[in-house]
C-alpha cells in the first residue's frame, strides 16, 4: 500500500449561511474533476477522495471561498447590526480556520496522511519544533489536521511559514519512499494479538526505521519499501 490515494470528511455546513451547498458542491466538482465526491449528508458532512495535490487545490479553492465571508463577519460585528452565529468549528481536508479568529496570534493548517505524520513525528521530531511556533495535529482516520499557532510579531510569523514549508518538504518526500503493510490477526482473541505485538518489538532492533502501529484487529508496518517487506516476510514467517 502506497500513499497516492487518501479519504477525507468535509463539513460543508460552514458555508451554509452563505451558499446553497448543493451549488456549491456542483461548483466543486467542476474544480476538482480528479476528485471522487461522495454524497452530501443532511449535516453538511461529505466524503472525498483522491490525491494529496488534489485536495490541496480544492482547500485553496475553498479558502478563496471562505475568506470574503470571515471579513463580512468582522464588518458586521464592528457594526453592531445583529448577532451572528460563528462557523462550526471543524476539521478535515479544507480547514477554513487559516489566520482568523484571534488578531494577536497567526494560524497556519496543513493536512497530511495520518501514517506519514506518525512516522514524522517518531522519526523526524525537529520537523515538529520551532522557535515561537506551537505545533500540534488533531487525528480523524486517515487524515491528520496539523494547526500551526505562532505570535502575531513579523519575526514569529515568518518561523511559522518556515515551519510549515518544513513539514510540506517532510511531507512530501516521505510520501515517495514510504511504504505501508497490514498484518490482520488471525484470531480476535487478546493472547493472539499480544504474540503479534511481542513479536514486532523484538525485530524492532533489526528494522530501526520501520514504525510499529498496532490497533485492535491489525498491525501497520509503516517503511521503506525493503524495510516494510523484510519486517512482514519474518512476521508471517
Amino acid at each position: 500500500q502506497v500513499f497516492l490515494w487518501v479519504t477525507s470528511t468535509l463539513n460543508m455546513a460552514v458555508f451554509r449561511d452563505h451558499f446553497v451547498l448543493e451549488d456549491l458542491v456542483e461548483e466543486m466538482k467542476k474544480q476538482s474533476p480528479a476528485l471522487s465526491f461522495g454524497p452530501l449528508q443532511p449535516e453538511g458532512r461529505m466524503a472525498v477522495q483522491g490525491s494529496f495535490p488534489a485536495l490541496r487545490a480544492l482547500r485553496e479553492f475553498l479558502l478563496l471561498k471562505a475568506k470574503p465571508l470571515s471579513q463580512e463577519d468582522k464588518r458586521e460585528g464592528k457594526s453592531h447590526q445583529r448577532p451572528r452565529r460563528r462557523p462550526q468549528e471543524h476539521r478535515g481536508a479544507t480547514e477554513m480556520r487559516n489566520s482568523t479568529g484571534d488578531a494577536a496570534r497567526e494560524k497556519q493548517v496543513l493536512v497530511l496522511d495520518t501514517d506519514i505524520y506518525l512516522y514524522m513525528r517518531s522519526f523526524r521530531p525537529k520537523t515538529f519544533q520551532a522557535n515561537d511556533v506551537v505545533i500540534s495535529g488533531v487525528t480523524e482516520g486517515d487524515i491528520t489536521t496539523v494547526c500551526i499557532r505562532t505570535a502575531g510579531r513579523r519575526a514569529a510569523a515568518a518561523q511559522g511559514q518556515r515551519a510549515r514549508r518544513m513539514i510540506e518538504n517532510c511531507s512530501l518526500e516521505l510520501q515517495e519512499v514510504l511504504r505501508k503493510e497490514r498484518i490482520c490477526f488471525k484470531e480476535q482473541g487478546r493472547g493472539e494479538k499480544q504474540r503479534y505485538k511481542q513479536l514486532c518489538e523484538r525485530l524492532k532492533g533489526r528494522y530501526p526505521a520501520v514504525l510499529v502501529i498496532s490497533y485492535d484487529t491489525h498491525i501497520d508496518l509503516v517503511g521503506t519499501s525493503a524495510d516494510v517487506a523484510g519486517f512482514t516476510e519474518e512476521v508471517r514467517r
